[in-house]
């Protein structure tokens, strides 16, 4: 049985999924949340949002996804990083979730990543949860209504919780399987209910195919000025950094909170909503997003609430550290209707620093910023991936290794090009510890975040006076009105100097040696930015 609205040559059954007992065509709003509720999936509540916990994945499973290993990407794929998938067992798995989907109940949302349409990405996503389609509904772009009746899927991603797989039949490492197939343009994600899995997995295409292009994908937020979308920011960086909370401000208008692109044209976003982490959010430090929790159709994912008021906890985080909410791009007030942005005039790479020794901010030059780029240093923090609990120094990438297919030399060089030819002022912000390491220190205060961010996008920051950094040779501002200057100043916060010194010293060495796999590709201009 057929539900809803669709292209009539691209059903499910054209596609060769065969055998189900019913499938709901790209329902709205009001239709999921009545299904979801219908089925058990979660509970209703305040303002219409519906309340959902994932069960046993309350993050991504960042080892259990994998590329299929064919000859049309042998070469183009950063195996390192992304773990091959035999065709055969995908194959296998695939014609497996086939069979376990046979008879059930089935969602499909047709939607598209990406706001510039010379470059936007037409998805298919099928879902055996209702809700899992409410919330990708939020997440990627919606066609207008007449689109869909001439949509052709580029790209169909089947999400099926229920299946469980077998390692040794289907060539994954667990239970939990997320794998790519480019050449049959197939993503089969299986046991796992947690809806992250879903948006990255687009981003993850779009990360692959958008270079040959000439776009540079980018794991960033991004706004522009009020009334002027030429001054446009990006701000990359992982999750937990404050990619959602400090592009969401009320004197800027949000193009978007996550993913972008950067064309010829200029900023784009890919999604059309926001995936905002709720731990501690507050209504007095960041009311839009806070005031999205009791928006109808928001997706509140593995937050404890009243059973009996439904009020929600904001500092419980006895299911994950990494609960949400999802919201499509609308309400927050000030977002772009069309989600587009100019060339980026500053590109802000943000940073969680565990270590306690890097500045609230820095100024980059293009060589230093290709550096950070690929170095990617940040920490991952508490549940954002399964099995950690408190901040992990790590380096990841391109700010966001976990979704990049081809190697990190092949964005770094697109976007270095990209500042060359348009021109751009580079930050490294740390939204990390002050004061000591974790565990001693505190996290820097968010109104200093955003006061230096403030002076560096309205260009009052670089008339301040500068000093060299002598562990990693940026430019640091001395002093800046609405900041403590002490605070600029991250060996002074500390109350032993001699410590922050060993404590700086190990950071250093743990630049070096990770930048070493770098150095065979790339300029001498950044090999010159290596310390240690």
């Amino acid at each position: 049985m057929v539900i809803g609205q669709v292209n009539p040559a691209h059903t499910l059954e054209n596609q060769g999924i065969k055998g189900l007992k019913s499938v709901h065509y790209n329902l709205l709003e009001p239709a999921l949340i009545e299904t979801a509720l219908k089925r058990g999936e979660g509970t209703l509540g305040r303002g219409g949002t519906f309340l959902v916990t994932t069960g046993q994945h309350t993050g991504r499973s960042a080892k259990d996804k994998f590329v299929v290993e064919t000859a049309s990407v042998e070469s183009t794929i950063w195996w390192e990083n992304n773990p091959p998938m035999q065709p055969d067992a995908f194959d296998v798995l695939y014609d497996d979730v086939l069979e376990h989907m046979k008879g059930g109940e089935y969602y499909v949302q047709d939607l598209y990543g990406g706001a510039d349409h010379a470059h936007r990405l037409d998805v298919r996503l099928v879902t055996e949860l209702a809700w899992h389609n409410l919330f990708i509904r939020h997440l990627l772009r919606r066609p207008e209504a007449h689109e869909i009746a001439r949509f052709v899927p580029e790209f169909t991603i089947i999400n099926c919780p229920s299946f469980k797989a077998d390692p040794k039949r289907h060539g994954c490492r667990s239970e939990t399987v997320i794998a790519l197939n480019f050449d049959r343009k197939l993503i089969v994600i299986c046991g796992t209910a947690y809806a992250g899995e879903n948006k990255k997995c687009v981003f993850t295409l779009l990360n692959y195919l958008l270079p040959e292009k000439g776009v540079m994908p980018m794991h960033c937020s991004a706004n522009h000025a009020q009334g002027n979308p030429v001054d446009a920011a990006v701000f990359f960086g992982l999750s937990g950094t404050g990619k959602t909370t400090l592009s969401a401000d009320p004197d800027r208008v949000l193009i978007g909170d996550d993913e972008h692109g950067w064309s010829e044209r200029g900023t784009f976003n890919f999604e059309g909503g926001c995936y905002a982490k709720t731990i501690s959010l507050s209504p007095e430090a960041e009311p839009e997003i806070y005031a999205t929790t009791e928006k109808f159709g928001t997706v509140i994912e593995n937050m404890v609430f009243d059973p009996y008021t439904k009020e929600l906890d904001f500092e419980d985080d006895s299911l994950t550290a990494n609960m949400r909410c999802a919201y499509p791009l609308h309400y927050i007030s000030n977002a772009s209707e069309t989600a587009l942005g100019g060339h980026p005039k500053n590109i802000i790479m943000l940073t969680c620093d565990a270590f306690g020794v890097l500045p609230p901010i820095a100024r980059l030059t293009p060589a230093q910023a290709m550096y950070h780029f690929l170095s990617g240093f940040t920490s991952k923090v508490a549940g954002t991936e399964r099995g950690v609990t408190e901040p992990e120094p790590t380096f990841s990438t391109c700010f966001g290794a976990p979704f990049m297919p081809r190697r990190p030399e092949v964005y770094g060089k697109l976007l270095q090009e990209k500042i060359a030819k348009h021109g751009a002022t580079c930050w490294l912000v740390n939204t990390g510890w002050t004061g000591g390491a974790y565990g001693t220190g505190s996290r820097m205060p968010i109104k200093a975040t955003r006061a230096l961010l403030t002076a560096a996008l309205d260009g009052s920051l670089n008339k301040a006076g500068f000093r060299k950094d002598p562990n990693f040779g940026f430019d640091v501002p001395e002093s800046v009105q609405g900041v403590a200057d002490i605070l600029l100043d991250p060996r002074r916060t500390w109350e032993n100097g001699d410590d922050y010194d060993a404590q700086a010293a190990k950071l250093v060495s743990m630049f070096a040696d990770n930048f070493e796999q770098y150095v065979p590709y790339i300029d001498d201009d950044v090999k010159a930015c290596a310390i240690g």
